[in-house]
């Protein structure tokens, strides 16, 4: 090495000075990354790091070579890990509207390796688990080396770093004190510093959340109300309660994707009318946005706000009534779920009161995958009928239907084919192959948005057709979408809000409902009620007659 630098000295000083000024960017780049995509304009890096001058304080207080590099090695270590939570924090905002909880989150990640596999298949996933794992490791590596890096530069320049270290503080304070802004955005920053309050403001909220929520999940409205006081006015209905997947919203009032799916709704209102069906639908809140199903369900037929893994653990923990337990408490009901997208054991249908499931592996599907829906909804309903609905019982039944072909990421996506021609699902082959492949819709937003219409329109056109086939009069179907699209679909800060809709042919049903206020037919109106997804179940029940006993907690 010395070799070389004696015989191209200027070569190896250009070298050093340019490491020296990429660790310095890297530095600083990090300090000033913001933790939402939307923020990651340049003007964002354009500020004064509060952190980098107390930074450089410490360094040069530090008058030893083993401790400097101590220090500025673990300060390097968590400017990383403060890079990988912002980098987080932009995923999660994207994704599910809310940024990541170093408490709950971490074991989302495998679901979103499970998806990318389904999806993308298995090399993608492996593929992209490798590149996540040396990501982090670049980031982390990379920082200590370059805090180490500009340590040593300041203690070799000791007296001009401690002058510009004091000028730095000055003028901080001055565009501080005096509000200055360069290009929209204040030139003083305490980036960082901000962002690590905000995660230790989601670990001491979570931590005491749990707690609370705990309390909450044990006072029960309905919880001590004996089985033959429980939804007395529908008993001999057939009860069947289905979530349709990111049906949201933006699908009913999206300019791009509402066309579509407003004329598929009418056609279908039409339809089920001429059938001797009719409907009211309304607006739920959502208590999750882009994903994480599970927490929509669980909201809606628990009463409770569950927008968290915590919240959602505790309470299928608990002996809380769900709606679709209150129907298997009464004795009156055989209960069923019919899981299309669960493929593996699934504790939770203790919970939601189910008597039996059948999951992916149970509906005798042999067609092709749809990206990650297992089945087309149009095949699950059959195989409902077929194996569950089509048969005959000593009691009706009460069954919780998940359809999954409005699954992200739209591709590609099934199509209608004649009921009698399902048979075993291969007549979906060619309609798979034919279809859009995922790489190409996931970076589009607008092939995204068309690709989602068109799902949503699939879903309602099958769970639909199937009412006005094979349902009677004692057939009561509500349905409802569990949570809105992503943001590339539904677009920044869309609302949380998602279609609500109860279908009946006997005329009781729907009056039993008539003080709620909603439109008649499949599609809300805009201005139609909105209520929060954990005032369903409540609301639910008393309509129909059921009288409260409350537990406390």
């Amino acid at each position: 090495m010395a070799a070389l630098r004696d015989r191209h000295p200027g070569a190896v000083r250009a070298a050093r000075w340019t490491v020296t000024a990429l660790a310095a960017a890297l530095v600083l780049g990090a300090l000033l990354l913001p933790n939402t995509s939307a923020a990651l304009r340049p003007n964002r890096f354009t500020r004064i790091p509060v952190e980098a001058i107390i930074g450089a304080a410490v360094l040069l207080a530090l008058p030893r070579r083993r401790p400097r590099q101590a220090v500025a090695a673990l300060a390097g270590l968590a400017l990383g890990a403060m890079t990988i939570l912002n980098l987080l924090d932009m995923g999660f905002t994207d994704y599910l509207g809310r940024g990541f909880n170093p408490v709950l989150d971490w074991e989302l990640l495998d679901d979103a390796r499970s998806y990318v596999r389904d999806s993308m298949g298995g090399a993608v996933a492996a593929g992209a688990v490798v590149g996540v794992v040396v990501l982090v490791l670049l980031v982390l590596g990379l920082m200590a080396l370059a805090t180490v890096r500009l340590g040593n530069l300041l203690d070799r320049n000791r007296r001009t770093a401690t002058r510009a270290t004091l000028v730095a503080a000055v003028v901080w304070v001055l565009c501080s004190g005096l509000g200055l802004e360069l290009m929209g955005v204040p030139v003083a920053s305490d980036r960082t510093a901000a962002a690590l309050q905000i995660q230790v403001r989601r670990v001491r909220d979570t931590l005491r959340d749990e707690a609370a929520f705990g309390k909450e999940a044990r006072s029960d409205t309905f919880g001590n109300t004996p089985g033959s006081q429980l939804v007395p006015d529908l008993r001999g209905k057939d009860m069947i309660f289905t979530f349709i997947e990111s049906y949201g919203r933006s699908a009913i009032e999206d300019p791009i994707m509402a066309p579509g799916v407003d004329r598929t709704l009418d056609a279908r209102t039409a339809a089920l009318a001429k059938a001797g069906f009719h409907a009211r639908s309304g607006w739920l809140t959502s208590a999750t946005y882009g994903g994480s199903s599970w927490l929509g369900h669980s909201t809606t037929l628990s009463g409770l706000w569950i927008d968290n893994q915590q919240r959602y653990r505790t309470v299928m923990a608990s002996d809380h009534l769900s709606l679709t337990k209150a129907f298997k408490k009464t004795g009156a009901w055989d209960t069923v779920g019919i899981m299309p997208g669960v493929q593996k054991g699934w504790p939770e249908a203790k919970f939601y009161g189910l008597d039996k499931v059948r999951n992916a592996f149970q509906l005798g599907y042999r067609g092709p995958k749809f990206s990650w829906s297992t089945m087309p909804d149009q095949y699950a309903l059959e195989a409902f009928q077929r194996l569950e609905h089509g048969r005959k019982r000593d009691k009706p039944l009460m069954s919780e239907i998940i359809l999954t072909s409005s699954h992200q990421p739209w591709a590609p996506v099934p199509k209608m084919v004649g009921w009698d021609e399902l048979g075993d699902g291969s007549v979906f082959d060619a309609i798979q192959k034919a279809g859009k492949k995922p790489s190409d819709i996931i970076t589009s937003p607008a092939k995204s948005r068309a690709e989602y219409g068109k799902s949503i329109q699939y879903s309602v056109t099958a769970l639909t057709q199937w009412l006005e086939r094979y349902g009677d009069d004692d057939t009561v179907l509500v349905f409802l979408g569990d949570h809105q699209p992503i943001a590339r679909v539904s677009g920044d800060h869309a609302s949380r809000d998602v279609p609500v809709s109860i279908v009946a042919k006997d005329p009781k049903v729907l009056d039993k409902i008539g003080s709620w206020g909603w439109t008649d037919g499949l599609r809300p109106a805009h201005d139609a009620p909105v209520w929060k997804m954990s005032a369903f179940r409540d609301r639910f029940l008393t309509a129909y007659g059921s009288t409260p006993h409350p537990k406390k907690g």
